[in-house]
């Protein structure tokens, strides 16, 4: 991963909004409707196309292929993965419970409906990891972009485990472990190839008030203890600096009253062996929580990718408030070159369930851009 280097390079979290033709395309696919793979591929590519090319133009400095490919960000393993069928059926979150009435239903690609693991977990498909991987390249290099760097997302095994729900292995610890290992193949095709990884972990944060919504603070803990034991088992392979992880509270517009405290498990992420960690920074649930970082100071050998822009409402920031933002961060850790401005999560995590306007999302990159430029002018390099 590259540090910004006298002014503030600015990122995102992964999936951007995808054409509403692919969008169709991928909730036909998993409701189990037949696709024509040419159309799918062709779709797949146009959209791909468009989102490097907005990228650039918006001034997005680390940038990637938006996941138009994937139905969800984490789903989309069973398509490449063995060992996944039949029906499970996730908690619904502590919040959306105490509040039915505040819901937001989508009407894209469900997961909290989604295949279980009903048997051996192996990957099969890594056909599709390295073409997906190719596509990125060829499409940033025929563009004639000038990224400082391209990254491809991957959800965490531990994602991975909690959301298709366990039916075959003796434990979790087992199953955890297994998605590992396997999903490692993933990981290493992705850095061959010249990429960062970004690994995707809501299990860090939003498990608190799902699955773990009953159990004591400890016992959340401990998941988050032997879910980055398992992250570390799968990128064992792979230099630190390669590597940034995204930790969330869940992309959606609920009240997030529930939400374990930042302070409650960045040191147990700080086990984590990677070179980066992308946070939100910007929502009213966690804004204030970049002064964890003085108490719990970031390592040297980590950047922070701050999340300055919401992805879960359609006000354009300010680029005055996002410079303000990304300052509050870059005094918090102490040094610009370790920070780097991105947003709170992806904008489209899953088809069809863009929650902010796909027109808007442009705007608001480039109040992130913009916001990025003031911030620059005014720290001390």
């Amino acid at each position: 991963m590259r540090g910004s280097e006298r002014r503030i390079f600015t990122t995102h979290t992964g999936s951007l909004p995808r054409t509403p033709e692919l969008s169709d395309l991928l909730v036909g696919q998993t409701q189990g409707n037949n696709v024509d793979p040419e159309s799918f591929q062709s779709e797949v590519r146009a959209s791909t196309q468009r989102v490097i090319r907005l990228q650039h133009e918006t001034g997005v400095d680390v940038a990637n292929n938006g996941e138009q490919s994937r139905p969800s960000f984490s789903t989309y393993v069973t398509f490449r993965m063995n060992g996944f069928g039949g029906t499970g059926e996730r908690r619904t979150p502590k919040d959306q419970a105490e509040f039915p009435t505040a819901r937001v239903w989508s009407s894209g690609v469900n997961i909290r409906t989604t295949p279980k693991c009903i048997g051996p977990v192996s990957y099969e498909r890594l056909d599709i990891a390295e073409t997906e991987c190719n596509q990125l390249l060829e499409l940033a290099s025929a563009q004639g972009t000038e990224f400082q760097e391209l990254f491809m997302n991957a959800p965490s095994p531990g994602v991975v485990a909690l959301t298709m729900l366990n039916e075959y292995y003796a434990t979790y610890e087992d199953y955890v472990m297994a998605v590992a290992e396997e999903i490692r193949k993933e990981y290493e095709v992705v850095v061959s190839k010249g990429l960062v990884l970004q690994l995707d972990c809501p299990d860090l944060a939003m498990e608190r008030h799902y699955s773990q919504q009953d159990e004591p603070i400890s016992a959340f803990q401990d998941l988050v203890r032997l879910n980055i034991s398992a992250l570390n088992v799968a990128i064992r392979n792979l230099p630190q600096d390669r590597v940034r992880l995204h930790a969330c509270w869940g992309n959606y517009p609920g009240t997030h009253h529930h939400d374990v405290p930042l302070k409650d498990i960045l040191p147990l992420i700080y086990e984590a062996k990677v070179g980066g960690l992308v946070l939100e920074m910007a929502n009213p649930r966690h804004a204030h929580e970049y002064k964890v970082f003085k108490e719990f100071p970031l390592p040297e050998d980590m950047l922070l990718v701050a999340g300055v822009i919401d992805t879960k409402t359609n006000y354009i920031e300010h680029p005055e408030v996002v410079a303000d933002r990304i300052i509050l961060a870059v005094n918090a850790v102490g040094d610009p070159c370790q920070v780097l401005a991105g947003t709170d999560c992806g904008f489209a995590t899953s088809a069809g369930s863009d929650r902010v306007h796909p027109d808007v999302v442009w705007e608001k990159l480039k109040s992130l851009r913009d916001g990025a430029a003031l911030a620059s002018q005014s720290l001390s390099w």
